[in-house]
């Protein structure tokens, strides 16, 4: 019991020291307002299935990695809560093994994203999760010519961890992995927008 007691009496020191460490953080003079921009890569995870590919055979295409981007606005509600806005561009093209062809696909998405934070000193390491709107632009290439699929709207989710490294008070950069979650359909075919997207991030407090 007493080595219990001891346990608990140092886990509360520590709990109570690191809510104490991001007060002080926040609470210098630190700007709750910021607009961070976003650049890197888009990775889906999942191959696509098309049935009007090629004369109509159902062909599986790969997907490759592509380019991701987003603009964002946020705030500090307090220290360990933020919640950001964004409107973002994810590419990403797709062939068949064996034959000739493309698939490109061409996202935007408008997202909401919740954050929890940890600041200790000039580290910020967050954990996020959020939804969105993704606006999607399908277009594939094959032996019978070109498509351009209607432009379709889905909702979607994503999650996912970064960290900030704090300049001065406002100035920030830093590194942000997320997976989302996505299903768009095209003539009653679903391309499934699933992946990671990995970017570095640079950011203004005001």
């Amino acid at each position: 019991m007493k080595i219990m007691n001891e346990q608990s009496v140092v886990v509360s020191v520590l709990v109570a020291s690191l809510i104490g460490m991001a007060t002080l953080s926040f609470a210098d003079d630190k700007p709750a307002n910021y607009v961070a921009l976003k650049g890197g890569l888009y990775s889906p995870s999942i191959s696509h299935d098309l049935d009007t590919f090629n004369n109509g055979n159902q062909t599986s295409l790969d997907s490759k990695t592509g380019f991701s981007g987003e603009i964002a606005v946020g705030r500090y509600y307090s220290p360990m809560v933020a919640l950001e806005l964004g409107v973002g561009y994810l590419q990403s093209k797709g062939s068949p093994a064996a034959a000739p062809g493309e698939l490109t696909l061409k996202v935007v998405p408008l997202v909401a994203t919740g954050k929890v934070l940890l600041p200790i000193g000039i580290f910020e390491p967050y954990g996020l999760f959020g939804i969105g709107a993704y606006i999607t632009d399908m277009h594939t290439s094959d032996n019978t010519g070109t498509l351009n699929g209607s432009t379709q709207v889905t909702y979607g989710l994503h999650a996912g961890a970064g960290v900030n490294i704090n300049y001065q008070n406002n100035i920030f950069v830093g590194v942000e992995a997320k997976y989302l979650w996505a299903d768009p359909s095209f003539g009653g075919q679903h391309i499934r927008l699933d992946g990671f997207v990995t970017t570095a991030t640079i950011g203004l407090r005001i």
